[in-house]
């Protein structure tokens, strides 16, 4: 695999310089948590595969030709840390007509090309006696974010804002699902600002003053955002909302995952994401038939992820700055000092286990045959480099995130960062009885750039989970086995999308304080920016934005709230240049289409590369390296108002997501 190499790029180099010196060390083992990640077992206890989620019968629905879900986001306890420690805390999703189906991940929805889906999403995160239950990890008031309360520092009584307090948010969870990948209607796509609460029984949505009822351009709604996220001529309701996806795109493995204003971390590290296996269709090939790819038992979805625990088995989050470089303030809200630093959020979080389907450290039995493995990165900010610890066994990429690719590449390493998706082959045929093969992940414990970068730690990190190879087990499905003459079936015809109409300029920034001088241990000076380098430096970084770029070239930030500046002509086919002005990468995701990847360019010498192997298919999130252009082509044919955003989970929560609009020039939002 090639990995790009870059001469980076800095807008803030000398606060670079001093962040260099003073981030905190991501050390063996990394830090977070009060339990130690080397005192969880490894490969004590088999891989949770998840199941099917149920639907709910619907005879209407059923008729015309749509399948119908309800499901849940719950509070629930699971063993996600290894056998004999203790019991995890979680947020996940289920049917709420099957009791047996809430998990860390969610049952996988299975759907169908041109079949419509629509599912009653629930928030039901209260207690027994119905009372509305808090955030299970810290989540910082002073983002631009949902704000319930509507406690807004500008002192205007609003949700999604910018909040005045410092402390942890304490009350009820809001939530909304984004279905990600889905070429969707934008009243079903999850926007940020159209979460949604419990209806608990200490949440007057009438007429408290803390958590009100409020309004938009044209529907008022129980205990919501801004809620236009309901499908057209069905009713709200109380603690949840109604899509309906379409399902009118090729086969690919998508997901679903909370995507709140400014929370999207918190919830998404709580247990918030399953998988949604979109089959059948032109575009895809059979699974579990002769001739076809393996199924059945034999195709297994893994969501990867990195995270961090404390010794009672709870989710560890960090609850401060302090945790990502040191700096312990003032922050925003200090009543001394103004700041423009927020108290809680760290820019990047990355934890000390990895966890595969909800279980640190698993193993799986494999017999001596391919299988097919859907493959996520659901990390907050880890970008991973995957591996098979046996020389010779590769993986055989068939699919990414917009479903087959046009030829299959066989490949010893896979990068893939976060929101990423592969469909992969294995083939454990020739390996002996009894063998053992480590998956690993040679990524690095930190921000990733491209090449050179500093390996994982080898005892916690550099590990994900074990292949046990056990006898081949006599089955039906052995008919299916490809094994015999190493074939791959042919793959879907793939037709890229036609030329563009336009080239659209956009950025990747980062941002220093304005208020704040540090000096290399990140302790503030007196004075505000400019500072006195090499003595002292803006603190950096603040937050990272999403922008355009000015007559020169140079990146133009701009934050959640303005204008929109993205506005694509309905069918309109556009090419999106990615202009990347910070020090990381980072996997930019556009909502509601489909795009192929052109090339990168070096923005110092003019060079161009093009996508790597496992990108020439559809993609909807793409690596963007620093330093260097990425072009990618999209056509947009759904009107309406969608967002686009870093999928670093720290990043899209602190103003690295801009809304765009299409259809409507100059903009759609309420």
């Amino acid at each position: 695999m090639r990995l790009h190499k870059t001469g980076l790029t800095h807008c803030v180099s000398a606060a670079a310089f001093l962040m260099a010196t003073a981030v905190t060390s991501f050390a063996a083992p990394l830090p977070g948590g009060t339990l130690d990640p080397l005192t969880i077992p490894k490969y004590r206890d088999p891989l949770p595969i998840p199941g099917v989620m149920p639907k709910t019968p619907n005879a209407t629905l059923t008729t015309s030709g749509i399948d119908y879900y309800e499901i849940a986001v719950r509070q629930f306890q699971q063993q996600v840390l290894s056998t004999g420690l203790p019991k995890t805390t979680v947020f996940g999703y289920g049917s709420v007509n099957h009791a047996g189906t809430f998990h860390y991940p969610a049952a996988t929805i299975e759907a169908k090309v041109d079949r419509p889906v629509r599912v009653k999403w629930m928030n039901q995160l209260v207690d027994a006696q119905g009372r509305f239950l808090r955030p299970l990890l810290p989540i910082d008031q002073t983002l631009h974010w949902a704000n319930p309360p509507g406690d807004c520092i500008d002192g205007v009584k609003r949700t999604d804002c910018r909040g005045d307090s410092q402390a942890p948010y304490a009350g009820p969870v809001p939530i909304i699902v984004h279905l990600h990948g889905a070429h969707v209607e934008p009243n079903s796509d999850g926007f940020p600002e159209a979460w949604f609460l419990p209806a608990a029984s200490n949440v007057d949505c009438i007429d408290s003053p803390r958590y009100p009822r409020t309004a938009t351009t044209a529907d008022d709604f129980f205990c919501h955002g801004s809620n236009f996220s309901q499908i057209p001529n069905v009713a709200a309701v109380p603690g949840a909302a109604i899509f309906q996806y379409r399902n009118d795109q090729r086969a690919a493995t998508l997901w679903f995952h909370d995507h709140a204003l400014g929370m999207t971390r918190t919830n998404v590290n709580s247990g918030q994401a399953g998988f949604y296996l979109l089959r059948g269709g032109p575009s895809d090939v059979p699974s579990g038939v002769p001739g076809g790819l393996p199924g059945g038992q034999f195709e297994i979805p893994l969501v990867l992820q990195d995270r961090s625990f404390n010794k009672d088995g709870s989710i560890f989050y960090p609850a401060s700055r302090v945790f990502f470089d040191g700096y312990a303030g003032p922050y925003i809200g200090d009543p001394q000092i103004e700041s423009d630093v927020a108290p809680l959020h760290n820019s990047e979080f990355f934890g000390n286990t990895m966890v595969v389907n909800g279980k640190t450290w698993p193993f799986l039995e494999v017999q001596p045959r391919k299988y097919r493995f859907r493959i996520l990165n659901g990390s907050d900010s880890r970008f991973m480099i995957l591996k098979l610890g046996q020389p010779g066994l590769n993986f055989t990429v068939i699919g990414a995130d917009g479903g087959f690719l046009p030829h299959p590449a066989v490949l010893s390493e896979l990068l893939m960062g976060p929101a990423e998706r592969l469909d992969v082959i294995v083939d454990f045929s020739h390996l002996a009885i009894g063998q053992q093969v480590i998956l690993q992940n040679l990524g690095p414990d930190e921000p990733f750039g491209g090449a050179p970068f500093p390996a994982p730690d080898a005892n916690t990190t550099g590990q994900i989970m074990q292949f046990r190879v056990v006898p081949r087990a006599a089955s039906a499905d052995l008919a299916a086995d490809l094994s015999a003459d190493g074939a791959i079936p042919a793959l879907p015809a793939f037709q890229p999308q036609g030329p563009p109409v336009k080239v659209r300029q956009v950025s990747l920034n980062e941002l220093e304080s304005s208020l704040i001088c540090v000096d290399a241990n990140n302790v503030r000076v007196p004075g505000t920016p400019p500072c006195n380098p090499p003595v002292s430096v803006p603190l950096a970084p603040i937050s990272a934005q999403l922008g355009t770029l000015d007559k020169f070239g140079n990146g133009i930030p701009l934050e959640w709230e303005m204008p929109i500046t993205e506005d694509p002509l309905r069918n309109a086919t556009e090419v999106w240049e990615i202009s990347n002005f910070t020090e990381d990468a980072h996997p930019i995701h556009i909502h509601m289409v489909m795009f192929n990847i052109l090339n990168r360019q070096d923005m110092a010498s003019g060079a161009q590369t093009a996508p790597e192997a496992w990108e020439t298919g559809f993609k909807d999130t793409v690596t963007a390296y620093p330093g260097q252009v990425t072009r990618v082509k999209a056509t947009f044919d759904i009107a309406g108002l969608f967002v686009w955003h870093c999928h670093i989970l720290s990043h899209e929560d602190n103003e690295m997501m801009r809304p765009y609009c299409v259809g409507a020039p100059g903009g759609c939002r309420p």
